[in-house]
């Protein structure tokens, strides 16, 4: 009974042990995984405003796992590895934080800026934590999960968790990485919501 409960699993391992790696050797990728918004401001539309009424967007926080880019690959609950042939243009939190900038300016309309801190107390202020943007193994799915945080002009905070998951998904970056983009589009669309409703 043991030799035919652990078969399965060593062969999933063995599977599982092709797609994804420890180290980043290897040959260079043949593509490079971006995020691109569905929604965009169209091309020659004008934003303007006074600043104090403009949403800033940080770049959100990460753990290191989240902080190369790299695509994480969740094995087990304590351990984690990352998916061969799978390589971000940039930082994921960096990527995230353009996406959900892009998501807002054309949701919201008015003035929407990325980038660091002016040092203007009186502004409307996104910050965050991107907790996963990655894939799990066992669940065969990707997940992209944000805690957004935010700061209206009088110093209210507002905080929220938004997540998204596309199941079914096969350990294989041309499957993994259009479903990144549509679980991560599909939070900032919520987050863009979200803010909408502050007014």
């Amino acid at each position: 009974m043991r030799s035919l409960t652990l078969a399965p699993l060593a062969l999933s391992a063995m599977l599982l042990s092709s797609c994804v790696s420890i180290g980043a050797g290897g040959d260079p990728p043949d593509q490079l995984i971006s995020l691109t918004p569905r929604n965009s401001a169209p091309a020659g539309s004008n934003a303007e405003g006074m600043i104090d009424s403009a949403i800033f967007v940080f770049e959100p926080e990460v753990e290191d796992r989240l902080d190369i880019n790299r695509v994480p690959v969740q094995i087990d609950p304590s351990s984690v590895a990352y998916l061969q042939q799978a390589f971000y243009v940039d930082r994921p939190a960096r990527l995230f934080q353009s996406l959900l900038a892009e998501t807002i300016r054309a949701n919201h309309g008015g003035l929407v800026v990325e980038g660091s801190d002016p040092g203007l107390p009186n502004r409307t202020r996104l910050y965050g934590r991107l907790v996963e943007m990655g894939y799990d193994a066992q669940a065969m799915a990707v997940t992209v999960t944000y805690d957004a945080v935010r700061i209206d002009p009088e110093g209210k905070v507002n905080a929220q968790r938004f997540s998204h998951t596309v199941p079914g998904i096969t350990a294989d970056v041309l499957y993994v990485a259009p479903a990144l983009n549509d679980a991560a589009n599909e939070v900032a669309t919520s987050v863009a919501q979200w803010m909408n409703a502050f007014g």
